[in-house]
């Protein structure tokens, strides 16, 4: 009888720990989800002020009357987009910061390699890179399931720069990366790793026209 008593206290110990155990999973979960949700939000935030600035410099202003400076703030994000890259086929829409910005890092954002150019330069390459993987800043988890001929889209300094997948390619992960572009032709190139090797994925796209948005 002992025994048995001895086995069903144990047995409502474990119960106990495993609840408990159970519960902090639980809230670790929750947590993750709720951070998770809350850059999503501030990310949308950013992209919407980013054309919505735009829209606003566009506008004619006339002045008829003294402005009541009490008004309201439009709501600021952490991050001051001066582009947009967007990938239709993976589902992307991203703000890129400028190149001295803190947050133009690989372990912040999509990264603007230095010495890149950017899209309205004649001729120039406009070289991008991020992680993959499966952390919140593998923004380029998806890149690996690119094709030839897919677009993709840069907003920046008020125009849209559509460019058309050319070329695909992996190279060693050395540190450097050796790019392989055409003479006289304006191109996009985006760089990641390709997960759980030592190489990396190069895309190289080509401007096929550019509109105002």
């Amino acid at each position: 009888m002992q025994k048995r008593k001895n086995k069903n206290k144990k047995m409502g110990q474990y119960l106990i720990i495993g609840s408990f155990l159970f519960l902090i999973g639980l809230g670790v979960i929750g947590t993750k989800l709720y951070i998770n949700y809350f850059i999503h939000i501030k990310e949308e935030n950013a992209i919407e002020e980013f054309f919505e600035i735009k829209n606003e410099d566009t506008q004619d202003v006339i002045v008829d009357e003294p402005v009541d400076e009490q008004v309201e703030s439009k709501k600021e994000s952490s991050y001051n987009y001066i582009a947009i890259l967007e990938i239709p086929r993976i589902k992307l829409k991203r703000g890129l910061v400028a190149i001295n910005d803190k947050n133009n890092n690989v372990n912040r954002n999509i990264e603007i390699i230095k010495g890149s150019d950017m899209p309205d330069i004649e001729n120039g390459n406009f070289v991008l890179a991020s992680h993959s993987g499966y952390s919140n800043i593998s923004y380029f988890r998806n890149l690996n399931k690119m094709q030839l001929n897919d677009f993709v889209h840069v907003y920046y300094n008020g125009e849209k720069f559509n460019y058309k997948i050319t070329n695909i390619y992996d190279v060693e992960k050395t540190g450097q990366v050796s790019i392989s572009k055409k003479n006289n032709t304006n191109t996009l190139t985006l760089i990641t790793c390709r997960h759980n090797t030592n190489k990396q994925i190069v895309i190289i796209a080509e401007l096929t026209s550019k509109e105002v948005y």
